[in-house]
């Protein structure tokens, strides 16, 4: 088995999801989420077009590296409102030789952003962290795909990127849930030519389901990606036309600032739980850090042995606890000093002996983790030594942030850019698109990167890994991955309906549960008699899970999903 494990390859890709005020009331997924297995590897993805091309790059004879920046630039092409290259992302890796890397494609503020950047005549303005140039920083996807096809890959970049090129020219019919998706951005949409040239019909509308949607200049920018390398994006002809666009349209990101971008190898969050390993991303991310320490204060308690309003009851209160630490403590580990503290067993004890299993209890503020200024997250390190692409795990999250990100497409490229300057705390005290509090751990910097939740996991057994889970839904990802672990390592539910059971979100502020619909009457009268403010809530985004079962991968995707994952 050992000898066959080696040849397993399995890849687990997701993008973040809209912010709030953008989730429909249905599910944003619902189109063509897809799951494949076979003898060469799994994936899975929230678009079947884009699992496709990841299967396709298997079948050449790649490996997972190949298939997730297939699928990532695929996802590109397809799920435009969630993801491109336009934006963002984290990749986590698990190496056939053992080692673990977190490879930190994460979106930097330009060298002119500053913290009144958002204010006009001394007025906090949200909406120019949302909409628009000032909204816009400096993606990473690009130079963090590159980054592990280099290393690990084996068919080449020009292979991970010419597939979708060729998808983008030829086009695909927009179903349901895209088209939607659209509708709600229109008048944004309309403040741009070329995003209203690209993504609606002549009438001004969101383009109908069922038109066959063609991007010839996202293919044409995909194939010059294909031939230049990130070059060509970084300080080519890509970087020049951003900056003519930001010049003419008061923005302030320069072709300097893409010239100074860097992928970043930062050391993973590790912690234990019920006898696994647990290995998350960092800082910036906050997923890593506050999926232990949520972790590890439920792990306090005899989980298998609660009942559900308790367990649940146990999880919202430990939620709210990090959420507090999250909003005063955590930014970008390179600017400020993030305590690794947070994820110390010691601390999550402290933490969990003011958890009251009867009732629910105010959390007024954030609490003060050991070592709080002296042991702290390291800034980011040196390269990992290159490993086999066999038994490779790769956990990628991307995003362009809320939906079709900044509204903003570049023109005569085809180009979505993100908007993921409103994922800094741009005022104390004021909510970003989430609803997320930040202080000045999070504030706006020069060329620094925003605090995001993306949360990818790995779970090792032994040193081997047997679990990858990821989800999209702005800060809900944290808590999504949190009870599919519980759900899976604690209570050994089968894959899906780890899940597929009802979830909850707390965030600290608002002082409120989200609870799924599927909750029980049961679930939700036990809940509200301990004094949780429940909200049903449609919009929880999508996870995707894979693992490895006495050799075999198990591979699923949201539940959730009215069109049932493939197989």
């Amino acid at each position: 088995m050992k000898t066959r494990y080696r040849f397993w390859i399995i890849c687990l890709l997701i993008t973040a999801m809209a912010d709030a005020s953008e989730v429909p009331p249905y599910n944003v997924y619902a189109d063509m989420a897809q799951v494949t297995v076979d003898g060469r590897g799994a994936i899975a993805s929230v678009n079947s077009m884009a699992t496709e091309l990841g299967m396709q790059a298997f079948a050449k004879g790649g490996n997972a590296l190949d298939a997730a920046a297939a699928v990532a630039f695929g996802l590109g092409v397809v799920d435009t409102a969630n993801s491109g290259i336009g934006g963002g992302c984290f990749i986590l890796v698990h190496w056939a030789d053992g080692t673990v890397e977190a490879i930190d494609g994460r979106e930097m503020a330009p060298a002119a952003a500053t913290r009144e950047m958002f204010s006009v005549a001394g007025e906090y303005q949200p909406a120019l962290s949302k909409t628009g140039a000032l909204a816009i920083g400096v993606p990473g996807s690009v130079a963090a795909l590159e980054y592990v096809l280099k290393k690990g890959g084996k068919l080449g970049w020009k292979n991970a990127i010419l597939p979708a090129a060729n998808l983008a020219e030829s086009g695909f019919k927009i179903g349901p849930t895209y088209h939607h998706r659209l509708s709600r951005v229109v008048d944004r949409m309309k403040m741009f030519p070329a995003s209203a040239t690209t993504f609606l019909d002549e009438n001004g509308r969101a383009r109908a389901i069922g038109e066959t949607f063609q991007q010839p200049e996202l293919a044409n920018t995909y194939r010059k990606l294909a031939e230049q390398g990130s070059q060509y994006f970084y300080q080519g002809e890509f970087a020049q036309q951003v900056a003519a666009w930001m010049k003419a349209n008061k923005g302030i990101v320069t072709a300097e600032d893409f010239a100074a971008y860097t992928v970043l190898q930062r050391t993973p969050v590790t912690s234990t739980f019920n006898g696994y390993d647990i290995v998350g991303f960092p800082p910036p991310s906050s997923g890593g850090a506050h999926v232990a320490q949520i972790l590890n204060m439920m792990a306090l308690y005899p989980l298998d042995k609660l009942t559900e309003v308790e367990r649940y009851h146990l999880a919202i209160e430990s939620m709210k606890r990090a959420f507090a630490d999250r909003a005063y403590w955590m930014g970008d580990a390179d600017f400020v000093d993030v305590p690794k503290g947070l994820v110390e067993k010691s601390y999550a004890k402290q933490l969990a002996s003011t958890i009251n299993l009867n009732k629910a209890t105010a959390v007024l503020s954030h609490g003060t983790p050991p070592a709080a200024t002296t042991h702290l997250f390291n800034r980011h390190t040196t390269h990992i030594a290159v490993a086999d692409a066999d038994g490779n795990w790769v956990a990628m999250t991307t995003t362009l942030n809320t939906t079709f990100g900044s509204k903003v497409t570049i023109p005569g490229s085809g180009v979505v850019m993100n908007n993921q300057m409103d994922d800094f705390a741009a005022q104390a005290g004021k909510a970003n698109a989430f609803g997320l509090l930040g202080d000045s751990a999070n504030r706006v910097q020069p060329r620094k990167r925003p605090l995001s939740s993306m949360s990818p996991t790995i779970v090792l057994k032994n040193g081997k890994p047997v679990v990858t889970i990821g989800a999209a839904g702005g800060p809900t990802i944290i808590n999504q991955v949190v009870q599919g672990l519980v759900n899976r390592l604690v209570l050994d539910l089968p894959y899906e309906e780890a899940l597929s059971r009802p979830r909850v979100h707390h965030q600290w502020q608002p002082d409120r549960v989200l609870i799924d619909p599927s909750a029980s009457d049961e679930l939700r009268a036990g809940l509200e008699k301990r004094g949780h403010e429940l909200v049903t809530w449609p919009g929880f985004g999508s996870a995707q899970m894979l693992g490895l079962e006495k050799g075999k991968f198990v591979a699923v995707a949201e539940p959730r999903l009215e069109a049932r994952a493939k197989r």
